[in-house]
């Protein structure tokens, strides 16, 4: 066989072993997501968690100029040459493959968070309603203990940096109740990237080459917190969306500070009252008055923040990664993002905050 055939052959083979493996659940989960993936976090985030800025980041920028240029070199060769230039095409597309699946993404095959915390999946529009009442409360009086007023939005008074080092805090506190949550070795940056992102509609996400949490460094400061926590809980190895939103939550809710605190109640009330609102606008409506306008203001300064940015742009970047979360077991795509809730109304059912 000539070598050219080898890598596209690899690429076949890979996209074959995951279809087999993603009926092995348990299998991933002992082996690689609580074995080789442990080690490979571990050496990626030591050797690239104190440098100061996105490692990731900038290997990204070169590889796109670098293929950029590539293709305006070879743009000739595709009439002339087209096989060789596919073969080499799906050659590098191999490669990039196997480092992505090797290095990070087999967590997506790894049992559910359902099954792991033994956490029930159905509940009633009548449950949903009373957690959303029980978290409106909870919420109200977060807000309140920062503000003293209900009426007052809230301002963060951290810098990103210190919010990235308080993160810390949360998971410490929630390693102890969950083992399997425990973060080590630190590697949360700000996005080189960030405008670029913001333009796109993401509030971060993680380099699965370097291990690196990147955070857009344009969010609205009240929501920053959470973000950090939903990038921390892909580092610690879980690739489903909901259960990001759902382990960073904890780690939020169970920090010391009352801003990360908020800002996660914040995230999981819009959630949530989203939810209600697709159900039951009337019951929507009457939940939305319970709420203090303080909460609602930052609600506000978010939408507005994201109104700027709402262009062709981000709708096609979302369309594209909404496909990328159906092609790797999140079949619900960016719905996955709010089926969260799910996994919040179950944990909580019998349990306050």
């Amino acid at each position: 066989m000539k070598r050219k055939y080898i890598l596209p052959l690899f690429l076949l083979f890979q996209i074959i072993f995951l279809k087999v493996i993603s009926l092995f659940p348990e299998v991933v989960e002992r082996w690689y997501s609580n074995g080789l993936y442990v080690l490979i976090s571990k050496i990626l985030r030591t050797t690239l968690g104190r440098i100061p800025f996105s490692v990731g980041d900038l290997i990204y920028i070169n590889v796109i100029a670098y293929l950029l240029i590539r293709i305006w070199i070879t743009r000739k060769l595709w009439r002339t040459h087209w096989k060789d230039q596919v073969l080499k095409t799906l050659s590098i597309l191999s490669i990039a493959y196997f480092l992505f699946h090797f290095l990070w993404a087999l967590n997506y095959y790894r049992m559910p968070l359902f099954e792991k915390m033994e956490i029930k999946r159905e509940y009633s529009d009548a449950d949903l309603v009373a957690f959303t009442e029980k978290l409106i409360t909870k919420t109200n009086e977060v807000q309140f203990q920062i503000t003293q007023n209900k009426n007052t939005k809230v301002v963060v008074p951290y810098s990103q940096d210190s919010i990235f080092e308080m993160s810390q805090n949360g998971y410490d506190h929630l390693a102890k109740e969950y083992s399997f949550f425990e973060y080590e070795i630190p590697s949360r940056k700000k996005s080189l990237l960030s405008i670029p992102l913001t333009f796109m509609g993401f509030g971060g996400y993680l380099n699965p080459f370097t291990n690196e949490a990147q955070v857009n460094d344009q969010l609205p400061m009240y929501g920053f917190p959470n973000v950090v926590c939903h990038e921390m809980a892909h580092q610690i190895g879980y690739g489903s969306e909901s259960e990001c939103n759902f382990i960073g939550f904890l780690a939020a809710i169970k920090n010391d500070d009352l801003y990360f605190q908020y800002s996660a109640y914040t995230t999981a009330l819009r959630y949530c009252m989203t939810n209600i609102e697709m159900k039951n606008e009337t019951q929507f409506d009457q939940l939305k008055a319970k709420i203090n306008p303080g909460i609602l203001a930052n609600y506000q300064e978010s939408e507005d923040f994201w109104k700027q940015y709402d262009t062709f742009i981000d709708k096609g970047f979302h369309a594209f990664y909404d496909q990328f979360l159906k092609m790797n077991q999140q079949k619900d795509g960016l719905e996955s993002y709010s089926k969260y809730v799910d996994l919040l109304v179950n944990y909580y059912r019998n349990r306050g905050f």
